[in-house]
């Protein structure tokens, strides 16, 4: 839905769902292939590229379940694709074996999430946060995940288009953790990428084919396979690999690449953290949260500050790896020792806030997982609770 004008900056301006402001990321970010099973509440979006992928020369497919839909966009990024599925809970459930795949083939594929309430078929048509630590932990084995989030519509926009950037730059799956209720509302939304001169594409290694690894060790940790189909001919393997993608148990070759694939994502936090700050120069009591619950909280702020009770907020953007220097360092700066953690599940975000600050901080779960969305006088009333106990 249009607003019929542009913003200053000359940019479209539309009216739109999260699910469909995904679409239009993922599009301006150069995804030119799409696989997907529809399912409550990502639906939109699998709709969304089934009708835009076409017509700029993309391709889309309708799998049969959500294991066929990761399947085939593992294989179109091998054959040098930029490519994207979107799911829920049940879904993202059946992903899991190959999301892990991905990650030790090294391909780069963007999936989004769109939470619902669980277990099993749970809550469908309603909010949740619940999928938080299965984002991080959901596969099998040790491995490094990369956890986008969003807390409106814009930056359903942006983060889609950021993700897909990230999964180029370190050739790794990223997971783009929504929840219900930023999929479905509607907000005004700034195109700003529809004329990307720079969208992502798969690129060419630069040495001739004879020379090439496609795991070779590099300076930064980072492996690109080359596309499938452009003579350059190596072996794909879910295997432990050597640096011509050959399975190996050679000690030293499973250490090495056990850590490559770990320190590659590791050692570049500074590069994947993302996050917002609200009053937090002088707060001596400090929220955590993201998506929707992060919503609730920034009101929940401003209603404290009216009350002459100084909170601040930590808007996460980046949920996995875990912002944990950020966030001790800006709780460490305004001197709080009252940390609350507000999330839509029976507390999972609480868990590596709690690592951080061990018992340094009192930390306090402010949940919900009904379905409806947290409201931000829970999120007072709860503070208020504990401040004055």
């Amino acid at each position: 839905m249009t607003l019929n004008r542009k913003s200053p900056r000359g940019n479209p301006l539309l009216f739109i769902q999260g699910n469909e402001a995904c679409v239009y990321g993922a599009i301006h970010a150069g995804c030119n292939f799409f696989a997907g099973y529809p399912i409550t509440p990502s639906t939109e979006i699998t709709e969304g590229m089934s009708v835009n992928l076409p017509g700029i020369g993309g391709t889309f497919m309708q799998m049969e379940d959500e294991i066929a839909s990761i399947a085939a966009i593992i294989g179109a990024s091998a054959a040098g694709a930029v490519s994207m599925t979107a799911t829920s809970g049940p879904g993202f459930s059946l992903m899991q074996e190959n999301i892990g795949y991905a990650y030790m083939v090294q391909l780069p594929i963007v999936i989004i999430n769109v939470q619902r309430g669980g277990p099993s078929t749970g809550l469908p048509t309603m909010l949740s946060q619940a999928d938080t630590m299965q984002a991080r932990w959901g596969t099998h084995g040790d491995y490094t995940a990369i956890v986008l989030t969003a807390s409106s519509v814009q930056e359903a926009y942006n983060v889609t288009i950021r993700a897909f950037q990230i999964a180029d730059r370190f050739s790794t799956p990223v997971i783009v953790l929504l929840d219900e209720l930023i999929g479905h509302m509607r907000e005004k939304v700034e195109l700003t990428m529809i004329n990307n001169k720079n969208p992502v594409r798969r690129k060419l290694p630069e040495v001739p084919p004879e020379w090439y690894f496609p795991y070779k060790n590099t300076l930064d940790m980072v492996s690109h396979p080359a596309p499938f189909g452009e003579g350059f001919r190596y072996n794909i393997t879910g295997l432990i690999h050597d640096k011509a993608g050959f399975p190996s148990s050679v000690e030293h070759e499973v250490i090495n690449r056990m850590e490559f694939l770990r320190n590659k994502i590791m050692q570049h936090c500074q590069e994947i953290w993302d996050y917002r700050e609200f009053y937090t120069e002088d707060a001596k009591y400090l929220i955590i949260a993201y998506g929707s619950a992060a919503r609730a909280a920034r009101g929940a702020i401003e209603t404290l500050r009216n009350m002459r009770i100084k909170g601040g907020l930590i808007e996460l953007k980046t949920v996995w790896p875990f912002p944990y220097l950020p966030i001790s360092k800006i709780a460490e700066k305004a001197k709080s020792k009252i940390i609350f953690v507000a999330e839509n599940n029976m507390g999972q975000l609480v868990h590596p806030v709690n690592e951080i600050f061990s018992n340094s901080v009192k930390v306090f779960n402010i949940n919900r997982f009904d379905g409806h969305a947290i409201d931000p006088y829970e999120i007072v009333d709860m503070v208020k609770e504990n401040i004055y106990a």
